[in-house]
């Protein structure tokens, strides 16, 4: 991965104040400016259900790209953002699903269950009397089984009628159904702020095609790997490797320290040589290295730990039903499982703080 220039580490967010680096995971992003206006495609109204760190500015984006947007959060300070913005506040997830005129809703949500929550809880999308959205878009980061399984349930709701549309050819069917692609993005508060997302797509090709000029509108990199799940399990895949690098540089950091070197000689070392990685390149957990990374500000802010555990967990759970072994999951999982329990009463702290709680005891004041 290249190494991104500092002007981009400290690039202004167009959504909010001025914003972190680029979050785990995700490429160097670019400046500011590649969050201006882009040529739209045609107008859809669109429900956006979880607007907060990061559905907040992919719903932003989709607003500047000239969609109509609602939008349903448990938040009302990050709603009345928005609607600031000119979109308007729905009450649940049902209420979007059974709007006139909706063609896509869109999740952004931290678990499994809250997906589960959003679409079939007694609120959700498929509760909905005259289901309008033909096609459901989620970019949580969740269990690539479940994300199979709604898939499943989604393909056996019906549509209320509704004029065909060339982009969504299934509409022509005699009796259509909602399509369902799981979309999990990588590139963090940043990247959604600038619209220079990653994101891993799963589902059918027909309806990714009708996605895409969305997805367009929220980032730059758009990756269809196949059937549905694929997506979400793409992203697992990425964030046990990240979670396991990030302990990885913490601990030879952490080394490196006790043996009287200087972090910031030493990560230049590093990244010039066979160590070269992202989280020493744009994230590093060492106070003081890098001047606008979580580490550098208490560890506030960022990815924290326990989605990080959360994804571990997630991962290891399709480790053991594929028969995959996977032994450094399970021993940074319980790494960050120590730093969760010490920060259980502080509050949630970046990931890049397991330097802090792990190994920072071992390095000199």
């Amino acid at each position: 991965m290249r190494a991104a220039a500092p002007a981009a580490a400290r690039a202004i967010s167009t959504w909010g104040p001025p914003a972190a680096p680029p979050a785990p995971g995700g490429a160097p992003p670019r400046t500011a400016s590649a969050a201006a206006p882009r040529p739209a495609a045609a107008s859809q109204t669109i429900g956006f259900i979880g607007v907060g760190n990061m559905g907040g500015p992919m719903a932003a984006s989709l607003i500047r790209a000239g969609h109509q947007i609602i939008v349903v959060d448990r938040n009302p300070a990050a709603v009345a953002k928005l609607e600031q913005l000119g979109a308007r506040a729905a009450k649940s997830a049902r209420e979007i699903a059974e709007t006139p005129g909706v063609s896509v809703v869109l999740t952004m949500l931290p678990s499994t269950e809250h997906v589960q929550d959003a679409f079939e809880g007694p609120d959700g999308v498929l509760r909905a009397g005259k289901l309008q959205p033909p096609l459901l878009i989620d970019c949580s980061t969740i269990s690539p089984l479940y994300t199979q399984e709604l898939a499943k349930r989604v393909a056996r709701h019906r549509l209320a009628a509704q004029a065909p549309r060339t982009d969504m050819p299934w509409l022509a069917h005699a009796a259509p159904t909602p399509r369902l692609i799981d979309a999990p993005v990588s590139g963090g508060v940043l990247a959604a702020s600038n619209a220079t997302l990653t994101f891993m797509v799963g589902g059918p090709t027909e309806a990714v095609a009708a996605a895409r000029p969305l997805l367009d509108a929220m980032g730059t990199n758009v990756v269809h790997l196949g059937e549905a799940g694929l997506g979400h399990a793409a992203k697992l895949c990425n964030n046990v490797c990240l979670g396991i690098q990030m302990a990885g540089v913490s601990e030879a950091l952490a080394l490196g320290a006790s043996l009287g070197l200087d972090p910031k000689q030493l990560s230049a070392v590093m990244n010039g040589s066979s160590a070269r990685c992202w989280s020493l390149e744009c994230y590093s957990p060492v106070p003081g290295v890098m001047p606008d990374v979580p580490s550098s500000k208490g560890y506030a802010g960022g990815f924290s730990a326990q989605l990080m555990l959360k994804d571990l967990r997630l991962a290891m759970q399709l480790a053991s039903a594929t028969s995959s072994p996977a032994p450094m999951a399970q021993n940074v999982a319980q790494l960050y499982r120590t730093v969760v329990d010490a920060t259980a009463e502080s509050g949630p702290l970046d990931f890049s703080s397991i330097y802090k709680f792990i190994y920072q005891a071992k390095a000199p004041p």
